[in-house]
């Protein structure tokens, strides 16, 4: 039986997609469970900035995102605007109880071909596989859905997406993958000297 493992995301995140890209040498061991959260009510409740917050690490991301892609040998275009407004496509999303195979068309839709869901709205629709003309989610319960599953992902020491979380431990970012294989092959990992030394740095900023 393979290890669930939580996958949170939000179709905001260029890092996400290539995540998804490079998933396959994870499904090998793990089961990788979607997990919509609203990225920019994450930061709000961790008192966090995102990316897109700091010009120059906005255009520092953007550009490792066209380089990586090109090292992956992927499609990858940015919509011409960015950061979008992506709540009520994770709310789709999360109504639809999205699978990775969706998530695969939603992410190519917009950062394989460079479309924006909130305004492509119908194109968007189209691409999961549900008619043009299926509205936006306004559904008081399928809002406060995406709300819980972000709180519960604060609740639960994600900080950012992509992550994945095992268990109570979570790895954040494509570049946690090796990590992440090594983790499963050597479950007792955090418990060593080293990692536990390293989580219990002092942290003056945090001192009264």
């Amino acid at each position: 039986m393979k290890t669930k493992a939580y996958f949170y995301y939000d179709i905001i995140s260029p890092y996400a997609y290539l995540f998804l890209k490079s998933r396959k040498v994870l499904e090998e061991k793990l089961e990788l469970i979607p997990t919509p959260i609203f990225f920019p009510g994450l930061l709000r409740l961790q008192d966090n900035r995102g990316p897109a917050e700091v010009p120059e690490k906005r255009i520092h991301t953007y550009q490792f995102c066209v380089w990586k892609a090109r090292k992956l040998n992927l499609p990858f275009q940015f919509p011409k605007r960015h950061p979008f407004a992506s709540a009520p496509a994770q709310r789709l999303l999360l109504q639809h109880n999205a699978d990775l195979a969706m998530l695969d068309k939603a992410f190519d839709f917009v950062w394989g071909q460079g479309h924006d869901p909130e305004i492509e709205w119908a194109g968007f629709c189209e691409a999961i596989g549900l008619p043009a003309n299926t509205p936006k989610p306004v559904d008081d319960n399928v809002k406060q859905a995406l709300i819980q599953s972000t709180q519960n992902a604060a609740d639960h020491a994600v900080f950012g997406v992509p992550s994945i979380r095992i268990d109570q431990q979570v790895f954040w970012g494509l570049d946690t993958i090796d990590w992440i294989i090594e983790y499963l092959n050597k479950p007792d990992m955090f418990s060593e000297k080293e990692f536990q030394h390293a989580q219990s740095v002092i942290n003056p900023l945090l001192e009264k």
